[in-house]
């Protein structure tokens, strides 16, 4: 959130309003750049796990800068075709086979099968046809079971020792394994991303079309102090000498691709909020900031206890105030609806030091452009979504989605 000032926050308060999704598109472009440099043997391609954030105007500036996409559903696929996405760039990785896979396929989106059933219903649609598969190899490597990807509690992709099972269905339908994927969630640390790519490659070997290797995304950031961003250079150094390894082996030189999301987008995006009230449960308990914001914009610190950088900006600028510890309460009716829990604890506390809030001071959540906007607890409650506005080069900010009106919310609904 280092690319707001306060006058900014207050300009954008006075014309957008509470709360508010702000993304800097110099930080995106960066994080895009150094994304598209990642080390490789035999050739890239980089995608866009668009669930992160899935805004048309931030797909299209990736897009526009040489990145594909991961799409999770069939209907992200269309969302990024429709926002100017070729359909050759876009790769989908389900848990749900989309009701259209067909349509969508013969647009020129690929498809990753993530389990047995998904790929004999690729086969029957398209017999002959190439495909990738997901692979569980046997290893997670999340910071808890709700982001681990890998591994026996996990059930994305096809376990690994099921491999007679995919070349049953391969006898069956004649379909091709072109592409494999995997994704552990590797976070930082470049020793945890070659054990995933050797356990990736020794699959890979028994699957004999494969020209092209998956390892998914999961590049930690650092959204707090003390944290530690993953550096792509020296993780994809690392892995060079094994891609060559397999070369000389099995005479594949393997193309890699990654798929990160929240390295490209988590830094760059801030959600700006307004102290609505200020409450406190006695001396022997917690002072309590309520803002406009909560689970709806901002279901991460619910959902994990995940930590996010939170600064008070306060109304009267320049007036000097005690620091004090605070609790972030959202403005849901919910007891879990809380901005501040301990680190990995949703259901633990953990106070801010901060200065004493006042209703009417800005908040400002920092880190805030990946699985905030992307994933919401939408219109409980009633409230509305939030807009989103993108501050270009220039420093002007862009108005990319509009505040969601009641009318909208209620425009399915049917009487009778």
């Amino acid at each position: 959130m280092n690319f707001l000032s306060p006058e900014q926050i207050q300009s954008l308060r006075a014309e957008h309003g509470t709360p508010l999704y702000a993304y800097d598109q110099r930080s995106l472009e960066e994080a895009a750049r150094e994304v598209l440099a990642f080390p490789n043997a035999y050739g890239l391609t980089a995608r866009y796990a668009m669930k992160a954030l899935p805004t048309a105007a931030i797909v299209r500036l990736f897009s526009d800068m040489g990145l594909h996409i991961d799409a999770s559903s069939g209907f992200e696929a269309q969302r990024a075709m429709l926002a100017g996405v070729p359909g050759e760039h876009i790769q989908i990785s389900a848990q749900e086979l989309p009701q259209d896979l067909k349509g969508l396929v013969d647009q020129g989106v690929r498809f990753n099968a993530c389990s047995l059933g998904q790929l004999e219903a690729y086969g029957r649609l398209f017999p002959g046809g190439e495909v990738s598969v997901r692979i569980n190899p046997g290893l997670g490597t999340g910071h808890n079971n709700r982001t681990n990807t890998g591994g026996p509690a996990s059930s994305f992709g096809i376990w690994h020792e099921h491999l007679d099972r995919v070349r049953a269905i391969q006898e069956q339908t004649k379909v091709r394994v072109t592409r494999m994927h995997t994704h552990i969630g590797s976070g930082g640390d470049p020793e945890a991303w070659k054990h995933c790519a050797r356990l990736s490659l020794d699959v890979a070997a028994q699957l004999p079309e494969v020209t092209t290797l998956n390892l998914g995304g999961g590049f930690k950031i650092a959204r707090m102090p003390g944290e530690i961003t993953a550096d792509l250079q020296e993780i994809g150094n690392a892995l060079l000498d094994d891609f060559r390894d397999f070369k000389r082996q099995h005479g594949r030189a393997l193309h890699l691709e990654i798929e990160p999301g929240t390295y490209l987008v988590a830094r760059a995006g801030a959600i700006i909020a307004a102290v609505t009230d200020v409450v406190d449960t006695g001396s022997e308990g917690y002072t309590f900031a309520k803002v406009d914001t909560g689970m709806t914009e901002f279901l991460r610190p619910n959902l994990y206890g995940a930590q996010h950088p939170i600064a008070l900006f306060p109304g009267d600028a320049g007036a000097s105030r005690e620091e004090i510890d605070v609790l972030i309460a959202g403005h849901c009716c919910e007891s879990g609806d809380m901005m501040t829990p301990a680190p990995g604890d949703p259901e633990g506390l953990a106070p801010r030091r901060l200065p004493r809030p006042i209703p009417g001071d800005s908040l400002v959540i920092g880190g805030a452009g990946a699985y905030c906007s992307g994933l919401a607890a939408s219109n409980y409650n009633s409230f509305p979504q939030a807009p989103e506005v993108l501050i270009g080069l220039d420093g002007q900010a862009r108005l990319i989605r509009r505040r969601q009106s009641l009318d909208q919310i209620l425009h399915n609904e049917l009487d009778g």
